[in-house]
């Protein structure tokens, strides 16, 4: 591994006041005394070393010079990188606030990025300003320096050359350079919560996209997901079409940290890069030591020194952490995800399974059908996933088309018809022949096809874009580590089958075997699979229509619990309940009934358009977008009035979007917080070429993303929500993205 040798940015600030208005005000405090003129008190010396300009400041005892005023520049024949400070102090100032500054001695180092063949001597500008403890302020002041270079050019061939060369690469002839002269960086720190690693690239060469890594060794700052500029295409021959970069890449990193003093850490870097038409060098590493900056006030008012995303996290655990630590958090991510509302529908389908099973029915049965179901979810999550994440797209949306969820649908309703005697369930006569020779005959068919349906399960029925899977994804995106994100995929997918598992042993104990009971378990498992059924529709069809199917299932159930028949005497207990709960059933399904010719759309609340109940629970009023440039548009109108811009990824077939909408969306305080806020949403059911370029420009795999902008347009760093939040945490997040 190699030490680089690493800068801090800074941004040149505006100078508010002229020099005469900051001499005249402090002249009074300053008659008594002895004024020495600017070079008098701040003198300077330069050397060039190891690549850099090194400018020397001297400063006189009781003076001293703002580090946000300092600044360089060169003739048009050299490009300079951004300058390394020295750790300053922080003093509060009379007319710039809280400010670094420097006193006594101070090195700065200005990078050599690119000269001009030839070249031997460099024009450099520098500006500066400064004040004096005893109140007076010089005006800025600008010193010119001659600096002598040493040489750039080993071979006259090369200096005849009209190309440009990063400071000190050689260009003799077709050998390959070094690989640390091929590719060169330079990291620097815009602020206190961003590293901006920026690669110098020869001429001729070319770094691969999907080689970049960064990661903290030492563990004493998180990193978020690294962001990285469109690069080439390029025919390589040792990974075929692949995206790369020439002459220069900025890799923008942001960093959470969890104290605002200042902080050393060490980067470490991974690469990979080739010469064009000639070697590629081997998967290569550098260290970056990195001083990051006081948080100040106003740092911490713009970050909030707030954690880093969700997903931003567990990305660093997928890249970062070993293999097994990495596969048991993972493991124990799908456990939690089983018992989100997106995959608990996961529970009937199986149910129906075992229930379809009949008197055959055993805890050793019922255990490798549940293994089947699960195995099958978790190799479709895996394979499926690697797949599309390698491609850049998502896995729901590409099956969430109306066809799709139509089929899907029908699928369940042609199951809850074997639940009720319609017809019996059970593989075709000539594939049970076929697949005989796997096992017993009837059990390999029952087995593939539970772990069919555990397939069409996990893409279609958890429909939710959680967090784990999305840190997956984009691992295999970003970084090409199929391998790595495929291991994360599958035990995410152990985990959610694990409460499965446990059902599927524990529903072949209980279910019974023989008798009227196994008819009445079976008929409930229909009508949950018919409640699934429409679960799905709703994705699709208007509110109106779904309304009339759930009231058509509740009457249904209702009547099949015998509301409408009379009870023999003397009755057992078990049939007076299921009585009374036909008559509850029959009851909201006529509710229903009603809530549907009156045009209402919730069933938790069938009569909310009836007259003298109204809806206490508006809903957030949103610009609808299509393109990057409907986005773009309503970006810079957001921050040309000065107010910050929420972006929110929505699609029909997204059931956390709905909920989001539904209970989160329509919080009273949720409105309030966001009554100064930019809403801005993006409807991503269609799928179409407009969508997928939106979800790619984001780097997002699908909804519910939502995306923070400030009241000057940029991205609020780390703080996406991805998957549904209840109103509490959102109003939470909101603090720190709005405060």
């Amino acid at each position: 591994m190699r030490k680089l040798f690493t800068t801090k940015r800074f941004s040149n600030a505006t100078v508010r006041l002229s020099g005469l208005a900051l001499l005249l005000a402090c002249s009074v405090a300053t008659a008594a005394q002895d004024v020495k003129r600017p070079e008098e008190v701040f003198r300077y010396d330069t050397r060039v070393e190891d690549g850099a300009v090194i400018v020397a400041w001297d400063i006189e005892e009781g003076y001293y010079l703002y580090r946000d005023k300092m600044s360089f520049t060169a003739d048009s024949e050299t490009l300079l990188g951004d300058p390394q400070f020295p750790a300053g102090e922080i003093h509060s100032d009379e007319f710039f606030g809280e400010q670094v500054i420097f006193r006594n001695r101070a090195d700065v180092a200005i990078p050599l990025e690119r000269i001009s063949n030839g070249t031997q001597t460099l024009q450099l500008a520098i500006k500066s300003q400064g004040c004096a403890d005893f109140g007076l302020c010089y005006p800025p002041q600008t010193w010119n320096a001659e600096i002598s270079l040493p040489s750039l050019i080993s071979s006259a061939a090369a200096a005849e050359s009209n190309f440009d060369f990063p400071f000190g690469a050689t260009a003799t002839d077709d050998q390959p350079v070094p690989v640390d002269e091929a590719f060169r960086a330079l990291v620097t720190t815009p602020d206190p919560f961003t590293a901006d690693v920026a690669w110098s690239i020869a001429p001729g060469y070319y770094l691969y996209r999907n080689s970049f890594t960064v990661s903290n060794p030492g563990g004493e700052v998180q990193l978020g997901t690294p962001s990285l500029p469109r690069g080439v295409m390029e025919m390589d021959v040792e990974f075929g079409e692949t995206e790369v970069y020439y002459d220069e890449v900025v890799m923008r990193v942001p960093i959470s940290r969890a104290s605002p003093d200042p902080l050393f850490i060490e980067l470490k870097l991974g690469f990979q890069g080739c010469k064009k038409g000639s070697i590629c060098y081997p998967p290569d590493m550098y260290v970056a030591g990195v001083d990051l900056p006081r948080a100040t006030a106003e740092d911490a008012m713009s970050e909030r020194l707030a954690p880093i995303s969700e997903q931003d996290r567990l990305f660093g655990v997928v890249t970062d952490a070993s293999l097994p630590a990495m596969m048991f958090i993972f493991l124990g991510l799908g456990l939690l995800l089983a018992f989100t509302p997106c995959c608990l529908p996961m529970v009937p389908i199986l149910s129906g399974i075992i229930a379809g099973q009949g008197e055959n029915v055993t805890t050793a049965r019922a255990f490798w059908l549940s293994l089947s179901y699960v195995l099958g979810m978790a190799f479709t999550y895996t394979i499926a996933g690697a797949v599309f994440g390698a491609a850049g797209g998502q896995i729901q949306a590409a099956l969430q088309t109306p066809a799709i969820i139509t089929g899907v649908a029908i699928l369940f309703i042609v199951l809850s018809l074997a639940m009720f005697g319609v017809y019996e369930l059970q593989m075709p006569a000539s594939l049970q022949t076929h697949l005989s020779a796997l096992g017993s005959k009837g059990k390999a068919g029952s087995f593939i096809g539970t772990a069919v349906m555990g397939a069409v399960s996990a893409l279609v029925v958890s429909t939710c874009v959680a967090p784990p899977l999305v840190a997956a994804l984009a691992v295999i995106a970003q970084t090409g580590d199929v391998a790595r994100g495929a291991f994360a995929l599958f035990s995410l997918s152990i985990g959610m089958g694990i409460p499965l598992l446990i059902f599927g042993v524990s529903a072949g104990k209980l279910l019974p075997k023989a008798g009227a009971w196994m008819n009445t378990v079976k008929g409930i498992f229909g009508f949950m699979l018919l409640g699934l059924a429409i679960w799905m529709l709703d994705r699709i069809l208007p509110g109106t229509v779904i309304m009339a199917l759930w009231a058509a299932l509740a009457l249904f159930a209702g009547a099949w619990s015998g509301a409408f028949q009379g009870m023999a005497r003397p009755a057992s207990g078990g049939t007076i309940f299921g009585k009374l709960a036909g008559i509850l059933l029959a009851i909201y399904g006529g509710l229903l009934v009603i809530g549907t010719l009156t045009g209402a759309t919730n069933p938790l609340q069938p009569l909310s358009r009836i007259s003298g109940i109204t809806d206490t629970h508006p809903e957030l009023k949103f610009e609808r977008i299509k393109t990057v440039d409907d986005f773009e548009a309503a970006r810079l109108a957001a921050a040309a009035a000065s107010q910050p811009l929420m972006l929110d990824f929505y699609a029909d077939w997204c059931v956390s979007c709905k909920e989001m909408e539904a209970w989160t969306f329509t919080d009273q305080r949720v409105h309030d917080a966001l009554a100064n806020t930019v809403l801005v949403q993006a409807d991503v059911t269609a799928n179409d070429d407009a969508d997928q370029a939106l979800l790619e420009y984001f780097s997002i795999f699908g909804p519910p993303t939502i995306v923070f902008y400030d009241r000057t347009g940029n991205e609020v760093k780390g703080q996406r929500v991805i998957g549904y939040k209840n109103s509490d945490d959102f109003l939470s997040h909101l603090d720190y993205v709005l405060r």
